[in-house]
């Protein structure tokens, strides 16, 4: 057996341990300064690069643009229900069905997407006014129900040593029913296949125009029948009779100072066009005419200082009419919408003329919630 020699390395008599260990160290801390150097670099490029594109997204998102780019969900949402809407959910993929919001009612259908409803509802102005001044809540159930304080506590004056008269407030409640507003419009096969068609914008004025002209008039003058109750119809509301059979400047003004002050200063006319003529050409002792222009672009004319706003559905000034409605509309009506608006596609019914037919239904109700918050000028019979 051959044992072979290991050899032991030594430190020979010139080798300072001390000295080797700095050199080690300082080679360990010039490693680690370049490692740090590049780490920091790197991170400084890429939170630039971050920060650069968060500020564009940012700039994207604050940019007025209706196709609304900062919510993709949004923009999936409004792609596929206008893809429905040409081509029906026959010939949609599984992720554009899944987009479409099922609506709850029973008769199906879905319902249409945000940006479709802000302009609809946009549009609804235009033929029901009130909604501009009213207050609009979204509602939930078939009924509404408000607390309404039909009686109020009443403090005595008492001597000295008298008992305290015992009061306490009486509480009642209102009830609105919401009622179902429905109509269909025909498009055309050819305009659905057509890319350069705006199909949502007309759309949602066909829309606006059916439901808000039915919707407005109800509002006005509903009978309560399977629509609102009307503005008009609530005999609760405070009336005022000028002596005259026809208008005059005086009778404006006093119907104006016999709404309470605390509704006259958020007050808004109300009166049909016909009405407004004859306002127009009304003065004042001084030969000022009561009706004003605005002095900007974009604000509504004025009679007393308060605005005025044109409703198509009430009456002509006329022996009997009540043509003039004088009232706090944000704190005296109310608007609950049920179901914004929901779509059904009927491509069967009318596709011998070669037209898609359109089902929509909405849900609303409303009425007055309080009558002191309005006067009403009545013509003397």
């Amino acid at each position: 057996m051959t044992i072979h020699a290991i050899p032991i390395e030594t430190r020979s008599e010139g080798d300072d341990p001390i000295t080797a260990m700095t050199g080690a160290v300082d080679e360990l801390r010039t490693g680690f300064e370049a490692f740090r150097t590049s780490t920091d670099q790197r991170l400084t490029t890429e939170l630039r690069g971050l920060a650069d594109r968060l500020g564009a997204i940012e700039t994207r998102m604050n940019r007025p643009n209706p196709g609304n780019p900062g919510n993709p969900d949004a923009e999936i949402e409004r792609r596929a229900f206008l893809n429905f809407c040409r081509t029906g959910v026959e010939r949609m993929n599984a992720d554009e069905v899944r987009a479409l919001n099922v609506s709850t009612d029973t008769q199906g259908g879905y319902l249409v997407p945000q940006q479709f409803l802000t302009e609809l509802q946009r549009e609804l102005t235009l033929f029901s006014p009130i909604r501009s001044v009213a207050r609009i809540t979204n509602a939930g159930a078939p009924e509404i129900l408000l607390p309404k304080r039909t009686g109020r506590m009443s403090a005595s004056w008492i001597g000295e040593n008298a008992a305290t008269p015992g009061t306490e407030p009486a509480y009642g409640q209102q009830k609105f029913e919401i009622h179902e507003l429905a109509c269909h419009v025909d498009v055309s096969n050819r305009l659905l296949e057509d890319s350069a068609f705006n199909l949502e914008s007309e759309l949602a004025y066909d829309f606006a125009e059916e439901f808000g002209k039915a919707e407005g008039a109800a509002f006005v003058v509903g009978d309560g029948v399977s629509k609102p109750s009307g503005l008009i119809g609530n005999a609760d509301v405070p009336v005022v009779t000028p002596d005259a059979a026809d208008l005059i400047a005086d009778d404006l003004i006093d119907l104006f100072h016999a709404l309470p002050a605390a509704y006259a200063s958020r007050a808004t006319w109300a009166m049909n066009r016909t009405t407004t003529g004859i306002i127009r050409k009304l003065e004042n002792s001084s030969g000022d005419y009561l009706w004003q222009q605005p002095l900007t672009d974009g604000n509504p004319p004025t009679i007393l200082g308060r605005p005025v706003i044109e409703f198509p559905d009430l009456p002509n000034a006329e022996a009997g009419a009540i043509p003039i409605v004088l009232g706090d509309f944000r704190a005296g009506f109310r608007v609950f919408d049920r179901v914004s608006l929901s779509i059904l596609r009927d491509p069967y019914s009318v596709q011998v003329n070669g037209l898609v037919r359109f089902h929509a239904r909405r849900r609303v109700g409303g009425g007055v919630n309080k009558p002191e918050a309005f006067k009403f000028l009545e013509m003397k019979p």
